[in-house]
């Protein structure tokens, strides 16, 4: 939800400030492609996470200090992703207005994975709307107890959130985001608003139709079994429903333990993958560790560091992603 809150709270901004472009200040290359969107050719985002670094140990220099001590408007994809980055907001940024894009409501979220093999005998579409009813409820019955409910569920696992964090890569949130980017632009900017709305609403035409293309080279593999070396693809295999096994680590890309690469060492050899995906940070040691001679695998990266950056990224994201995935399931 909007810190301060956008859409219902009176926030006192000088006068002489509404006639300027915000500056925006973002954490992720995807988020800061989809705030670029929004934006347009009035202005263009900072990002303080650089191409190749990683959220998880997230780590501020003096530069991105000042970046957030100069920021009219903070979006970010929230504490599940990068904790340690509320107390900079609030320290540094206090008196700009706070998008952390996991709060907001309507934003699909799916629990954390503890397991290194994961159920897949049920049909991904009925859970995810499910999931979303679910949702839905939830806010309906405690939306005033909202940031607070969240607060306590950050918590409650060990060392990370109850969530999993890489909500970027279900097209459904970021389609919503550019609404509520759109909404928060806005507001420090009443004058350009209908060229925000507009920009939005472009931008979910471009989603939508990078969509269709990523289901047409998915389709033809959706079946096949796939394993993860870093859990971090729920979002896009729930929205495609694709079908994965499981992980060698988590979503927060922590070292797995001997028994959790025994399990999915078994459960690879037992239920016959047919494509291990990757990251550039993947340790070979545990790849090998898990993965059946002679099993494909093909390298992705959910923040698109090698992507054109800016505008372009996030469509290009969901699609790179698919034709990869397509390529070595398809072998």
């Amino acid at each position: 939800m909007l810190r301060p809150l956008l859409l219902s709270a009176c926030i006192a901004l000088p006068q002489t400030a509404l006639a300027e472009v915000p500056r925006v200040v973002t954490d992720i290359g995807p988020v800061e492609s989809l705030v670029a969107t929004v934006l347009g050719n009035l202005g263009t985002p900072e990002r303080l996470l650089a191409p190749g670094d990683s959220p998880h140990h997230m780590a501020l220099r003096p530069s991105q200090g000042r970046a957030l001590s100069d920021a009219d408007v903070v979006v970010w994809v929230g504490p599940d992703l990068t904790p340690q980055l509320q107390e900079q907001i609030d320290a540094l940024a206090g008196s700009a207005l706070s998008l952390p894009l996991g709060e907001a409501p309507g934003t699909h979220l799916l629990p954390f994975r503890d397991t290194g093999l994961f159920p897949h005998e049920h049909d991904e579409h009925e859970e995810h709307e499910e999931h979303r009813d679910e949702h839905d409820e939830h806010e309906d019955e405690h939306d005033d107890d909202h940031h607070d409910d969240h607060a306590e569920e950050h918590h409650a696992h060990d060392g990370h959130g109850a969530h999993d964090p890489h909500i970027w890569l279900s097209p459904e949130n970021a389609t919503l985001w550019l609404t509520l980017i759109a909404e928060a632009l806005s507001q420090a900017d009443p004058e350009n608003a209908a060229t925000y709305t507009a920009n939005a609403e472009a931008g979910a035409r471009t989603i939508a139709e990078t969509v269709e293309q990523a289901r047409a080279a998915l389709d033809p593999v959706a079946g096949r079994p796939l394993a993860l070396a870093h859990d971090a693809y729920q979002y896009y295999e729930t929205f495609f429903g694709l079908t994965v096994i499981g992980a060698i680590s988590d979503a927060d890309a922590n070292t797995p333990g001997p028994s959790r690469l025994a399990a999915l060492r078994d459960g690879l050899a037992e239920q016959g993958a047919a494509c291990v995906l990757t990251e550039a940070t993947t340790d070979p040691r545990l790849l090998e560790a898990v993965k059946a001679s002679g099993l494909p695998s093909v390298q992705l990266d959910p923040l698109g560091t090698d992507l054109p950056q800016g505008t372009a990224l996030y469509p290009a994201l969901i699609l790179e992603t698919a034709t990869r995935i397509a390529g070595c399931a398809g072998n």
